[in-house]
C-alpha cells in the first residue's frame, strides 16, 4: 500500500479540481432564489398551503464543478389528492419554466433549463418521516435534512473526490443503465468511513454482502451485495440498485488507488470506436462466432429501455445455451436501434444431440422414458443390419441409466435467432414488439458494420476492462 501522505497529495489535487469556484457558487445561489421565488408566487394563488424545498447535492454543497443540476421539490399537504397534486406540480413547473418540457416518473414532474442550470420541479407530499410515503419522491426532502445536518464543508469535499472516483471508473449513477451508487448513497459512505481515504480502504477489503445501518434500525433484512439501510425509511436498501459488478468494480479500483495513487483514476475514459477492419480482425483472431440481433430501439426512457434490454439478453444467451452454442460473452447496447450481441463457441451444431434419461433402476420413470421413445421399434432379434438410418438412436443403456441421441431442433444458431423460437425465450415486452416488426441477424464478421453506430461499444466489448 502507497504511503497515506501520497494518496493525500493525490485526493487533495482532484478536490481542488472538483470544489466550484466562488463564481459557480454564487451563479447556483442567484438561479435558486430566482426559481424559489417564481415557485412561491404561484404557490400564493393556489388554495393550499404548500412549500418549496432545494434538495440533491447542490443544496448540500457536495456537487462536483461544472454540474449544472438544480432540484426543487414542492411540498403539498400529504392529505391532497394525488391527482390534484399532479396538476398542481405540473402547472406550476409550467409557469416557472415555461421552455420546459413534461417528464414522467412515480408521477409527472417539470424539467427545463434556467441561466445555464438543468432544472427538475418536483412535486411531493409533506409526510411526517422517510417511511410514511404516499410517493416515492417523498423521502427525498427527508434525505436532504438527514445529511445537511451532518455535512460540513470539510466532509462535502471529501464526498465531491469520491463521486468524482466513482465516476472515472463508470460506476456512478443509481440509474437502471448503470446500476451504480447514487449521489445520496455516496454521501452516506463517506458520512459512515469519515473521509475517502478511509472508505476506499475499507472497500477494498469488503467481503460481500456488506452491509451499513447508519441510525440502528436494526430491521427488515436486505438481500444484495451491498446494503445501505435508508436512515429516513429503515426498510429501505439505499444500496439495492448497485450490481454485484459494480461493487467488485470499486473494490477493485480501490485497491488500484491504494498500491499507486494517481489522479487518472478519477478520470473518465471512453475508448476510441474501432473500426469495422478491426472489429473483423478480433472476430477472425478469436475464432468464435458473434451474432447480433439488431431492431429499432423501443421510444422509451432508459430505466424502462435498459432493464428490458437486459431481460431480453438473458433470455437469448440463455436458450442459446440450452441449445448447445455455448456463450462466451454478451451485451446488450442501443441508439436509434438497439442490439443483443452474443459471442458464440459454436455457431452449427451436429444433427443429434444426446439426451439422458432416468436410471433404468427407477422403475416407473424409466420404464416411462423408454416406451417415449421406443414407439413401434423392431424387437431386437427382428432388427436386419441395414435400411435407413432411425431419427432417434436409442434407447440403449449407457452405465446404469437410458439414453438417446435425438435430431437437434436448431444445428444453425441462427436458424434459431431468425425462428418464431426467439419469441419464446422471455423478452422484455417492449423489445418482443420491435421485434415482431421486424429484425435483423448479424453473424461473424458481419457485426463489424454495427461500428458506425456502436463503435465505442465494440471497443469496450473487445478491449474488456474492469
Amino acid at each position: 500500500m502507497a504511503d497515506a501522505d501520497e494518496r493525500r497529495r493525490v485526493i487533495e489535487r482532484v478536490r481542488e479540481r472538483v470544489t466550484p469556484d466562488a463564481a459557480e457558487r454564487e451563479a447556483m445561489r442567484s438561479a435558486v432564489a430566482a426559481l424559489t421565488e417564481r415557485v412561491e408566487a404561484e404557490l400564493s394563488d393556489l388554495p393550499v398551503e404548500a412549500d418549496v424545498v432545494q434538495v440533491g447535492s447542490t443544496a448540500r454543497g457536495t456537487w462536483l464543478a461544472g454540474d449544472r443540476d438544480i432540484d426543487l421539490f414542492v411540498r403539498f399537504p400529504a392529505d391532497l389528492e394525488r391527482e390534484t397534486l399532479e396538476r398542481y406540480g405540473l402547472d406550476i413547473g409550467n409557469a416557472v419554466l415555461p421552455d420546459g418540457h413534461e417528464e414522467y416518473a412515480e408521477h409527472p414532474y417539470v424539467t427545463g433549463e434556467f441561466e445555464g442550470f438543468d432544472v427538475d420541479l418536483v412535486p411531493c407530499y409533506d409526510v411526517g418521516d422517510g417511511a410514511s410515503l404516499q410517493s416515492a419522491v417523498d423521502r427525498t426532502p427527508h434525505h436532504n435534512a438527514y445529511l445537511e445536518a451532518r455535512i460540513d464543508d470539510d466532509l462535502a469535499g471529501e464526498i465531491r473526490v469520491f463521486k468524482q472516483f466513482l465516476k472515472g471508473i463508470g460506476v456512478y449513477g443509481s440509474n437502471l443503465r448503470t446500476e451504480g451508487f447514487s449521489g445520496y448513497l455516496s454521501e452516506l459512505l463517506v458520512l459512515e468511513h469519515g473521509g475517502v481515504d478511509a472508505l476506499l480502504r475499507a472497500a477494498a477489503d469488503w467481503h460481500p454482502p456488506v452491509s451499513f445501518d447508519p441510525e440502528n434500525h436494526g430491521t427488515g433484512s436486505h438481500d444484495d451485495t451491498l446494503v445501505m439501510v435508508d436512515p429516513t425509511d429503515p426498510e429501505r436498501n439505499v444500496a439495492a440498485v448497485c450490481s454485484a459488478e459494480n461493487v467488485a468494480r470499486l473494490q477493485h479500483y480501490a485497491r488500484g488507488f491504494l498500491d499507486a495513487p494517481r489522479a487518472g483514476l478519477f478520470e473518465s475514459r471512453e475508448p476510441d470506436p474501432l473500426a469495422p477492419a478491426a472489429v473483423r480482425a478480433h472476430v477472425e483472431r478469436r475464432g468464435t462466432t458473434p451474432v447480433a440481433v439488431v431492431f429499432d430501439a423501443p421510444d422509451i426512457v432508459d430505466d424502462q429501455l435498459y432493464p428490458q434490454l437486459k431481460k431480453s439478453l438473458a433470455g437469448v444467451r440463455g436458450e442459446l445455451g440450452r441449445r448447445g452454442f455455448g456463450p462466451i460473452r454478451s451485451t446488450a447496447f442501443a441508439d436509434d436501434r438497439a442490439v443483443l450481441f452474443v459471442e458464440l463457441a459454436h455457431r452449427r451444431l451436429p444433427a443429434i444431440e444426446r439426451h439422458d434419461g432416468p436410471p433404468v433402476a427407477v422403475r416407473g420413470h424409466a420404464d416411462g422414458f423408454y416406451e417415449a421413445y421406443a414407439g413401434e421399434r423392431d424387437a431386437p432379434d427382428e432388427r436386419g443390419g441395414g435400411g435407413t438410418p432411425p431419427e432417434t438412436y436409442g434407447p440403449f443403456i449407457d452405465g446404469n441409466r437410458y439414453v438417446v441421441e435425438r435430431p437437434r431442433p436448431f444445428t444453425d444458431a441462427v436458424d434459431l435467432l431468425r425462428s418464431d423460437e426467439l419469441f419464446s425465450v422471455g423478452l422484455g415486452a417492449q423489445i418482443e414488439s420491435r421485434l415482431a416488426d421486424g429484425y435483423d441477424v448479424l453473424v461473424g464478421d458481419d457485426v463489424a458494420t454495427l461500428c458506425e453506430e456502436f463503435g465505442v461499444e465494440l471497443a469496450s466489448y473487445f478491449d474488456p476492462r474492469p
